[in-house]
């Protein structure tokens, strides 16, 4: 057997059946012919008439998602059946002669879009106004207070010392967007009194080199929030509704953020400073906010996943819920920490585990 061959992709993997493809820099290798790969270039932006029309469409056990894909606009039902559609009116646009409405029309209408005679109402987008809001279960100063009196969990260590660094520190282009300083976040009111954003070391150094490789792009990255404090992740998961869990920790178990090695970011052009279009809003509570959501533009979906390769070849991993969170491999290899950020800012940035500052 070839050395590495474990690492060749078969077409069938059944014994003697298959085509074996063997990976190499420039594609695949099938015997002796090399497969190139195609290059991933930027696709055009969205035509602007084209805009209105985007969108989910239907009822959640009968979505249909309306969405720009290679200059097409294009419908997806049920995820997995892509129709490009050719306009033949004003709102008025042609399916395929093939499929489940062969040859039939998708017409949009203020209430939504009709096709094979059935009205699809247009569902609302989260965010209207560009930030993602939920009413949350209690009053958010009757939560902070719990949460500034509760104690993070225990944990078994040993852990490594905490070696929190600030993000600015290591490169100017490196820009902050702190919404949690702030009212643009999902509850409406600052939970931090500084904007500021800090990772562990090893994350850190990891976030500049994806930085750095993306600024050969004309990208640099937006950081919405890193180091999260314990008891705002314990104010997050008491604010939200149950069926709305899957976006937050469950402190019992603390977060990656609490550890130092999470970080909420984007990208941003380096010539507009313009953050870049992506499908969903951050802490968007919903399926627009998925890594492999299919809907939206080209390129937000180009730009999402230039996004994930870059932080992903530096050891983060994303987040399986929200396109904008990456966690860094060593993470559980740090304690949960509850320091405020009023108490880093005193230049004594290095802690142990599990420590509280109230």
């Amino acid at each position: 057997m070839r050395a590495g061959a474990e690492n060749d992709l078969v077409t069938d993997d059944r014994p003697g059946y298959g085509l074996r493809l063997i990976p190499g820099l420039n594609g695949l290798h099938d015997g002796p012919n090399l497969l190139r790969r195609r290059p991933n270039l930027r696709p055009a932006p969205c035509p602007p008439e084209w805009r209105p029309y985007l969108g989910e469409y239907g009822w959640d056990h009968n979505i249909l998602y309306v969405l720009e894909r290679e200059g097409k606009l294009t419908a997806l039902v049920e995820w997995r059946h892509y129709y490009p559609l050719e306009q033949a009116g004003p709102g008025v646009f042609r399916f395929p002669d093939w499929g489940l409405y062969d040859g039939e029309t998708l017409t949009f209408t203020w209430q939504g879009a009709v096709a094979g005679g059935v009205l699809f109402p247009k569902r609302p987008s989260p965010g209207g106004d560009g930030y993602f809001r939920l009413t949350p279960v209690k009053p958010v100063e009757a939560l902070r207070e719990a949460a500034l009196s509760a104690t993070p969990p225990p944990e078994k260590g040993p852990f490594r010392p905490s070696e929190l660094i600030e993000l600015r520190t290591l490169d100017r282009t490196i820009r902050l967007d702190i919404r949690y300083a702030n009212s643009t976040n999902f509850l409406g009111v600052p939970l931090y009194t500084q904007a500021r954003a800090f990772l562990q070391r090893p994350a850190a150094e990891a976030l500049l080199r994806a930085h750095r490789e993306l600024s050969k792009q004309g990208f640099g990255l937006l950081i919405h929030d890193a180091y999260r404090p314990w008891y705002v992740t314990r104010m997050f998961w008491d604010a939200t509704p149950e069926d709305k869990h899957l976006f937050v920790a469950d402190p019992s178990k603390g977060s990656r953020h609490n550890r130092g090695c999470a970080v909420d970011l984007t990208l941003y052009a380096l010539k507009t400073g313009k953050p870049a279009e992506m499908t969903g809003g951050y802490d968007e509570m919903s399926e627009r906010s998925y890594p492999d959501y299919p809907g939206g533009t080209s390129l937000a979906r180009w730009n999402r996943e230039l996004l994930r390769r870059a932080m992903e070849a530096e050891g983060f991993r994303v987040h399986d819920a929200e396109w904008w969170h990456f966690d860094y491999k060593d993470s559980e290899k740090y304690g949960i920490q509850n320091i405020r950020f009023e108490s880093l800012s005193k230049g004594n940035i290095t802690y142990g585990g599990n420590t509280a500052d109230r």
